[in-house]
């Protein structure tokens, strides 16, 4: 949705920076600009402002803060006529926010009948590595207001002729400059901190805390929100993860097909960005079984991408897929009941040794696992986990070279989507990792191609870690990143490896404890799975 532009290097207020982030800074603001097209429409073609600041938060930390205003940016309220579709993997007739030209044109000359003068706005593909080039769709838009409450008015009157409609802000398309937006980059030195770099959950994977809390009580430096993670009871329990995550060595949740993740290795000594897949199988003798999830609902998987899962095995953005067939392991750190249902349980002690089975539920006890089975999983459980017999359980994680990871203690792995830089060039496979279908234009459009609130990881060629949150959903405060420009962004601060880390409502990051953004839920702060922890050595600060 957005063209290239020529960097905008205005910049004011005060920036200290180290080695080469200074040009980073600078370069930051191609992450505004406008399409090409809308810079030679009104003549914006350069020099907004922004405004830096930089915390020296402890030996190998920074915080840098940047404000972007532009008072005469274009963004107005308006009224958006929603296109039929159909869901590609259910087929279930659903609302797309863009349609063809062939749609477009007999939706404007029905609005025209009605009255209305509908104007059509031209939808290009963002710069993804695994989707088309030139035209993605056609928006139909009726209307241009300074106020919210002026463009509901019109809504009415458009959805009462008959239209599905939606009232939007153009400033979150991305095709025109942001009018605001507010970010925080953590600038993390690893050869400098004193200190570690870990994910946290808590304690107990089951369950939901705030970044700010988490950082508080860990006496943090820094804290940003991490994964991906269930929200609602229909999809499952809330706070357990929704793609790969490891705690200090110990997988607590699986992957959802190969995903990018966060690496922090040796207490965050060592950290890079790869794409992982994870592979779990329990053996009884010569008798051996895959195990699909760790620590979620049987039967239930949220993201989708393990075999086997209806409507999809691919990943697939938060969307709740089924296994009939499941087999699923709990660790001690879920601190939950364990949830019921039809088939089988078995409980084994921390040497793999089953001590009881039978009805699913009750609790994790502490030091040992249980194993769940619905469906042909459990008939497996019925009839070879017998009660003081070893069961053993074999955990594999590989990147995609397919090579294995060595994971021990001081080891952590954090896991979203999508990657967004790759060898240090901007590489988005947006499709792959299952934020976006090209077949299916009513499917992760706004997730992806729309300004929203993200948190972002990266690397600088020094192996330094940048964890990167920007505000959205906020006009006239910050207006968010598409994918592209959230890309482009970590490119132009030095990263040579970045990922997209969960946002939205989940965008926090705490310094010293106490946050610094301004997340978009009207509640605040959002209750997270688990979150990315720069925390000091004793005694150093």
């Amino acid at each position: 949705m957005i063209a290239e532009t020529p960097a905008r290097t205005g910049h004011g207020g005060r920036l200290r920076a180290a080695r080469s982030f200074a040009l980073g800074a600078a370069l930051a603001l191609i992450a505004f600009a406008p399409s090409a097209a809308a810079s030679e429409r009104d003549g914006t073609g350069g020099g907004d402002p922004i405004s830096w600041t930089t915390q020296h938060v402890a030996a190998g930390v920074e915080v840098r803060t940047g404000v972007l205003k532009v008072p005469d940016a274009d963004g107005t309220w308006t009224v958006t006529v929603q296109a039929p579709a159909v869901n590609r993997l259910t087929g279930a007739a659903t609302w797309a926010l863009l349609g063809d030209r062939s749609w477009a044109d007999g939706t404007a000359e029905k609005l025209r009948a009605a009255g209305f003068a509908p104007r059509l706005e031209r939808v290009t593909w963002d710069p993804y590595a695994d989707t088309p080039r030139g035209t993605m769709g056609w928006q139909v838009r009726v209307g241009r207001y300074g106020t919210q409450a002026e463009a509901r008015a019109l809504n009415s009157a458009v959805s009462g002729a008959g239209f599905r409609t939606s009232v939007e802000w153009t400033g979150y398309d991305g095709r025109e400059r942001a009018d605001a937006e507010r970010i925080h980059v953590a600038v993390v030195d690893p050869d400098r901190l004193r200190g570690t770099i870990e994910v946290n959950d808590g304690d107990n994977v089951a369950d939901r805390e705030k970044t700010s809390t988490v950082a508080a009580r860990l006496g943090s430096l820094v804290g940003v929100n991490g994964g991906f993670f269930v929200t609602a009871d229909a999809d499952g329990v809330q706070g357990t993860k929704a793609g790969l995550s490891v705690v200090d060595g110990e997988l607590q949740s699986m992957a959802v097909g190969s995903r990018a993740a966060l690496v922090l290795e040796n207490g965050g000594r060592r950290v890079r960005v790869a794409d992982l897949s994870s592979r779990v199988t329990v053996r009884v003798g010569s008798a051996v079984h895959a195990v699909e999830g760790i620590n979620r609902v049987p039967g239930k998987v949220r993201n989708c991408g393990r075999p086997g899962a209806v409507p999809t095995a691919l990943p697939r953005q938060d969307v709740t897929c089924s296994l009939t067939d499941d087999l699923v392991k709990f660790t001690d750190s879920f601190g939950a009941s364990l949830p019921t249902g039809a088939g089988s349980q078995v409980v084994l002690d921390k040497a793999g040794v089953v001590v009881s089975r039978g009805e699913r539920g009750g609790a994790v006890p502490s030091d040992g696992q249980v194993l769940q089975g619905t469906g042909a999983a459990a008939t497996w459980l019925a009839e070879h986990a017998e009660v003081g017999r070893r069961l053993h359980v074999s955990e594999v994680v590989r990147d995609a070279s397919g090579r294995r990871l060595a994971l021990g203690p001081g080891d952590s792995v954090v896991s979203a989507a999508p990657t967004l830089v790759e060898n240090g060039r901007i590489h988005i496979d947006a499709t792959t990792e299952g934020t976006l279908d090209p077949l299916d234009l009513s499917f992760g459009f706004a997730w992806s191609n729309v300004r929203q609130p993200r948190t972002l990881a990266g690397i600088d060629r020094h192996g330094r870690l940048l964890l990167v949150t920007v505000d959205g959903r906020q006009p006239g405060v910050s207006e968010g990143f598409t994918l592209a420009e959230a890309a482009r962004f970590m490119r132009s601060l030095g990263a040579v490896q970045a990922l997209n880390l969960d946002g939205g409502g989940s965008t926090a990051m705490a310094v010293d404890g106490t946050l610094v953004n301004v997340p978009s839920d009207a509640a605040g702060e959002r209750a997270v799975g688990d979150t990315v922890q720069v925390i000091p050595a004793a005694g150093h600060n």
